[in-house]
């Protein structure tokens, strides 16, 4: 059966069999009765709404056929050929209907890591659009086998549950200190951190490369000022610990810059080469440059050390997520079989992912896990002045009972050490809460060699 679309139906073919001969029929020389358009559309309204209804108006309809205009808002993913039937009233509806045909169908990149060409057939009514045509025989590839990723009512067992924590929200001591000793050393280095920049206006949208300047950082020098930079990087700390502090915000910001000044005059920071930290000018444009970066090392642990209690915020409709809520999805990526594991399938985005997926599904220690993948497990975290979410690789549930969030990963950049801090302060705020089970702290794995020596360490924690 085939639905009519009334609003977007440009025609309406219906196709009737079996007619009766109607010479017999007296009435047959009898004028008839012309319906006006109202009383047709009300006809054919009965007949589409009756087909194969035995003595109703539909009785004989064999086939119902709607053409329907491609119009914008229909984003059909499998449309190669447009027929053309009636000139477009203007360029903008012909290239909103040539758009729909524009949506690829498969998105497998080929050997060369790019994705593979595909073409719409135009056919009816000529129009210019796009001044190029396929190759003569080409057609679209079909795509690559899908493989279905849900989670497996029979493996109930296995699932993994964590609260849905929107914010935590911490009650401050009202006397602030920092411990030097407890923050790791922050190095700036003199690659990493730009000393020329160049310049160019944009014009209409673009740039124009004849009128390019230069902007000597180094110039700088005259009107950098070190208190002025320990100011900004205070100022970023202040902004994000103002909501949850419960005394004077003036006496917030007179307590935190003494312990950002000090972190700054300290050796816990570091300017590499070191012939760049001896030059006094020098260190205070690294410093300025290199705010941002001081801010996210520093942040967390003034936060950290002077946290007195946390309260976790949930979302209220949904305060706890399970590994069962996922929504069935498909992939063509690498997949391996899982038996450890609520989700039928883990997506391996890697050789390396794969390799340490098969060694904590194989592993005695592990009672269940799965990847952190389409689940909705984030921790949210604050880099650069900008709120960021942070998604662990894998989640596992040990025979102790514990549950650890492990992540791979071989080089690692401020990022993400800013990531693993956040998600640290997330575990404690969870224990702390308590009612969510015992979360372990967290892993880094950085080779497929170390993922038994992980989970032996976290079983035994």
């Amino acid at each position: 059966m085939v639905e009519a679309a009334e609003a977007q139906a440009e025609e309406a073919v219906i196709e009737t069999g079996n007619e009766e001969n109607d010479e017999d029929d007296p009435s047959a020389d009898e004028p008839k009765r012309k319906f006006s358009k109202k009383e047709q559309a009300e006809l054919l309204r009965q007949t589409v709404d009756t087909v194969g209804r035995i003595g109703a108006a539909g009785e004989q309809i064999q086939h119902v056929i709607s053409v329907g205009m491609l119009t914008e808002g229909w984003d059909a993913k499998t449309v190669t050929h447009i027929m053309g039937l009636r000139a477009f009233s203007s360029q903008l509806l012909c290239e909103q209907v040539i758009g729909r045909g524009l949506r690829r169908t498969s998105y497998d990149l080929n050997q060369e890591g790019m994705f593979d060409p595909e073409y719409a057939n135009i056919f009816g009514v000529p129009f210019t659009f796009l001044p190029h045509e396929s190759p003569k025989g080409t057609a679209p590839q079909p795509t690559a086998s899908k493989t279905r990723i849900e989670p497996l009512r029979e493996r109930e067992e296995f699932a993994i549950r964590w609260p849905n924590v929107i914010r935590i929200e911490h009650l401050f001591k009202p006397k602030l200190r920092l411990s030097l000793d407890g923050v790791e050393p922050l190095t700036l280095s003199a690659s990493d951190t730009p000393r020329l920049v160049e310049l160019a206006p944009v014009i209409e949208g673009k740039h124009d490369f004849s009128k390019i300047s230069e902007i000597d950082l180094e110039k700088l020098r005259g009107e950098v000022r070190l208190q002025r930079s320990i100011f900004e990087s205070t100022l970023s700390v202040f902004e994000q610990m103002r909501p949850s502090w419960n005394g004077s915000i003036n006496d917030l910001f007179a307590q935190l810059v003494p312990l950002v000044e000090e972190f700054i005059k300290s050796d816990r920071l570091q300017i590499s080469p070191p012939l760049f930290g001896l030059d006094e000018v020098k260190r205070r444009i690294f410093i300025r440059l290199n705010a941002n970066r001081i801010f996210n090392h520093i942040s967390g642990a003034i936060q950290t050390e002077n946290a007195q209690s946390t309260a976790l915020v949930v979302e209220q409709d949904y305060p706890i997520r399970s590994t069962g809520d996922m929504k069935p999805w498909d992939t063509s990526k690498p997949v391996i079989h899982t038996k450890k594991s609520h989700i039928n399938f883990c997506v391996c985005d890697s050789t390396w992912e794969a390799t340490e997926a098969m060694a904590i599904d194989r592993s005695n220690h592990v009672a269940a896990w799965v990847k952190n993948d389409h689940l909705g497990f984030e921790i949210r975290y604050i880099f650069n002045g900008v709120e960021q979410k942070y998604r662990p690789d894998f989640l596992i549930r040990l025979q102790s009972g514990g549950i650890l969030a492990l992540e791979t990963k071989g080089q690692e950049s401020q990022r993400d050490r800013v990531k693993r801090e956040a998600l640290k302060e997330w575990v404690k705020a969870v224990n702390e809460n308590g009612g969510f089970g015992r979360w372990l702290p967290p892993a880094v794995s950085r080779n497929t060699d170390d993922i038994p020596e992980i989970l032996e360490s976290a079983v035994n924690w």
